[in-house]
Order: structure tokens, then sequence, then C-alpha cells
């Protein structure tokens, strides 16, 4: 048996396969039928360049259907995709690639000389470029080659993708996710969501990010149904395409901002079965305002890039505004003391989960990975939880500092690095606080080395913007005199977050 997870998309995918997968805004269409044979085409081009089962592609590219087609031909043959926000900086490309060694890059046109000039520092072989309107070297090199291929043989261990995730040292981590990572949670998604044939998605996120990739595409394969692609969110364009579609997938800001538009109403929406909101916690101002708007009650999940989906509401049955519901099919979820025993009602404790879906470690940090994992085999997520009455999940904070800024995860200590090398800078502690718009937004306390003449504001966020993705660059920088800390010298971050909360409000 091939537990490559291609083989098992395929196996879902409908019996006509000139059954149409993904429809773009200029209603372009692609069959599935298209779907496997590009997906042939670039695995049969990759191959012959001499890619080997385990080899890593790494990809930072504008959202096109091709990019699809390219992470199929990684699954199918056997190689390890590695996607790339397009927000990232030279200076982060650097470490991914040092800690990655891909074979191969695909970038975009603009990047190439980028990619082929931090390549040079890694023996990097191959640089392919493509672009939004999915042409480009990568394209133009494949286009002759043959449409055929067979699907590597994998088992489900073997690694499939490598997500890159920033810790609290502020070196990001490779989470491996596996062929049957992706596999469990994808089925249990279809099963927990009831996702059927005639489901169509409204797909407006990125596909760099596991919600985008592997929660949204990998229901539409795995319901051999369709998707209509969107290159990125716009709430007219999407109010307009609502009325085709049965699903969207989005992040917080998906809803606000629709709720922001006037014309948003119910009638827009009476052809949805399905709203669905992650990466970020929902307001549940923000779920009150959108079921009286429209009649729809969200669905909040919960997941995390090592593990996929964890929890979700229910399709049939109370959804609750605060939680994120009961655990996945498969799925083990347990909340526990600093003495790692389970507790029970409202007592908040460290949220931990065990199943097929948990990641299967971090690329070449044997000991971080041991670090993050029970005796018992339990995933430490980190993410701090209690139950409610109905014993449903609540999140109710993150113990290692995360920030969550527009349904991306940002960690403080990668941006206190960079701080506390500014000339000028004693120390720095950055933390997050309430944003309208991206719920979570980054603000930098600085404590400057002469407190009459602290460093520039702007010339500190211009460094950082050069060196960080933009959305991990503080909105604002306070400077203080010192840090409030406690009697054993640890920043006090909570007392930062209660002072500024309302900073950008």
């Amino acid at each position: 048996m091939n537990n490559n997870i291609y083989t098992i998309f395929e196996q879902h995918f409908p019996a006509s396969r000139e059954a149409i997968c993904i429809e773009t805004p200029g209603r372009v269409t692609y069959s599935y039928a298209e779907l496997e044979s590009e997906a042939a085409r670039l695995a049969h081009f990759l191959a012959a360049l001499g890619l080997q089962k385990g080899d890593r592609v790494a990809v930072q590219v504008a959202k096109s259907p091709q990019v699809l087609f390219l992470y199929l031909a990684c699954l199918r043959a056997g190689l390890i995709y590695l996607p790339l926000n397009t927000a990232y900086t030279e200076n982060e490309l650097a470490y991914f690639l040092e800690n990655a060694e891909p074979a191969l890059v695909v970038c975009d046109p603009a990047s190439e000389e980028l990619f082929e000039r931090i390549g040079k520092t890694i023996s990097l072989q191959h640089v392919f470029t493509l672009d939004a309107n999915g042409t480009g070297s990568l394209i133009t090199a494949s286009e002759d080659t043959t449409a055929t291929f067979d699907t590597v043989q994998c088992n489900s261990d073997d690694v499939a993708v490598i997500l890159y995730t920033s810790g609290t040292t502020g070196r990001p981590k490779g989470a491996m996710i596996t062929h049957g990572n992706l596999a469990a949670n994808g089925l249990a998604l279809q099963q927990t969501w009831q996702w059927h044939q005639q489901d169509v998605l409204l797909h407006a996120l990125p596909i760099f990010h596991i919600h985008g990739l592997f929660v949204a595409c990998h229901n539409v394969f795995l319901g051999g149904s369709k998707m209509l692609f969107l290159p990125r969110f716009d709430a007219e364009q999407v109010m307009q395409l609502l009325p085709e579609a049965t699903v969207l997938m989005g992040v917080p800001t998906f809803y606000t901002r629709l709720l922001e538009q006037p014309e948003f109403n119910h009638s827009i929406c009476k052809n949805m079965r399905l709203f669905i909101s992650g990466s970020a916690p929902l307001l549940a101002q923000t779920f009150e305002e959108f079921q009286q708007r429209t009649g729809h009650t969200i669905l909040e999940r919960y997941g995390m890039t090592e593990t996929g989906m964890n929890t979700s509401n229910p399709v049939n049955g109370a959804r609750i505004a605060g939680t994120v519901g009961l655990p996945l099919p498969g799925v083990e979820a347990r909340i526990v003391d600093e003495n790692n025993i389970p507790v029970s009602g409202d007592t908040v404790g460290v949220l931990q989960v065990k199943g097929a879906n948990v990641f299967k470690g971090y690329w070449r940090m044997p000991e971080k990975t041991a670090e993050e994992f029970t005796e018992d085999g339990f995933f430490i997520t980190g993410d701090q939880a209690c139950y409610n009455e109905q014993g449903y999940i609540c999140i109710v904070g993150r113990n290692k500092d995360m920030i969550i800024s527009g349904g991306y995860n940002v960690y403080p200590k990668e941006i206190e690095l960079i701080l506390d090398e500014f000339p000028g800078v004693k120390e720095s502690a950055v933390i997050g606080v309430v944003h309208r718009d991206f719920g979570e937004a980054v603000v930098a306390i600085v404590v400057p080395e002469e407190i009459n003449t602290p460093p520039n504001e702007q010339a500190v966020i211009s460094e950082l913007k050069s060196k960080l993705a933009n959305y991990k660059v503080p909105k604002k920088i306070i400077f203080l005199e010192q840090l409030p800390r406690n009697t054993m010298g640890k920043v006090q971050k909570n007392i930062l977050r209660e002072d500024y909360r309302d900073t950008l409000l």
C-alpha cells in the first residue's frame, strides 16, 4: 500500500476527472484531469533534474493554481515541500535555506538574483521562477515534459512538508509534517465538517501557511469538490462570490472586514453551509455580530503548525463563542497543571495533544523535539486552556508570549534579538496589543542607553523592516526608563500588556 498523501487524494477525486477543481476570478478553470496531468508533468521534470526522495524544494511565490500543481508534484515525487511566506526578507530566507539545504528553489522572477546569491553559500543546485500569472522559467522548462508519472512509494512517517515556525529562542524551527500526519488530519476534518463533493470552497487564504494549504486545499482534494481560488482576500470580491460558494475559511480579520461592508447581509450568504474561523482567536463580539447580520454561526477550530487541526466546534450542535470545541476524531487532548496532572472544569492549565496528526519533530533539532513531548507521548502546545460547562475547550492564553497578528504567529524573542543589537538600545520587550483589524499587533518597549536621547523610532523600525517580514515589525515603539521585573529579575510582560493594551485602538 502506498501511503503517499497524493495517492489518498487521488482515491477521493471525482469519478469524472473532467469535474472542475479550481476556478479563478477570471473564470479560468482547471479540471481534476488537468490537476493530475500538470502535477505529473512537474514531478517528471523534478525527477529528471536528479532530485530524489527526501530532497527539499523551497518555494516563495505569489498564489496561483500552478503553485498547487508544484506542491502536488513534490508530493508525487516523494520530495519535501518547503513553503515560505512571501513577506520574508533576505535575512530570514538565508537562514531557512542554510538550515533546510534545499536542492531546488522556486521564486518570483524579481527574487531570482537574491536566491542565486544566497544559494552560492549552500551549493544550491537549481533556481526556477514562477509568477502570479502562473508563468516563469519553471513552467517554460517543463512544458515539453511527459504528463505521466508513477507516484513514489511513501510510508506514513515519511516527511512530506517542512513548515518553519519561530520559537522563544528566536531561532526558527522546521516542523516535519509527514504523509501520515496530513492524511489523518484531512480525513478527520472531512468527517467532522461533513464535507461532500457538492461543496464549493471560497479560497482567499495564502497557501504558504497550514490554514490555506492543508486545511483548505486538502478538504477540497479529499472531497473531490471545487474551489473558487482568489489571489488574496478582498471583501467586495468575496461578497460577489459568496452566492456561488458553500464554505468560507478565514482568519478573524476576514469576518471583521466583511462586517464593515454595509451591504453584507443574510441574502448574500443564503447559499452558504459553513463559515470557519481559525489561526487566531475570534472575538465574541465578532461572533455575535456575524450571527445577527447573516443568520450564520461561525465555526471556530484550533490547530497549530506542528499538529494541524486538533479541535473543532460541531457542524450539528452548539457552536459557542470563545471556545474551540471538542477534539477531532483520532485526537486526544488534555489540560494539565504544572505537575502534569490533568485538571477539570474551569481550572486553567496547559493544553497537550496526541494523535496521528502530530508532527514527527523539528528538522535537525532532536533535543528541541524531545523537550516538546511528555514521557507518554503528548505534544505540549504551550497554550493555556480550560473547559467550559459543556466540556468544550477554551484557549485562554499562551504561556510562550506568542503574538498572533492577522493569523500569523509572531515570537517576541526573534524581534528582541535584533532590537537589542541596535545602537542606543539597552534592552527591549516585545508584546502584542489589541488591534481592531489584526486581532493583535506588535508593540516594542525599549529601554535606551540614554533616556534623554533615545534612538529614532523610524530608524529602528526601518532596521527591523530590513530584517523581518512586515507582519513582525512593531507598529509602535515605546521608550521607558526601565522594564518591570519580578523578584527573580524576569521581565513582567503581563504588566506591559495591561499598561499598553489600548495603545493602537
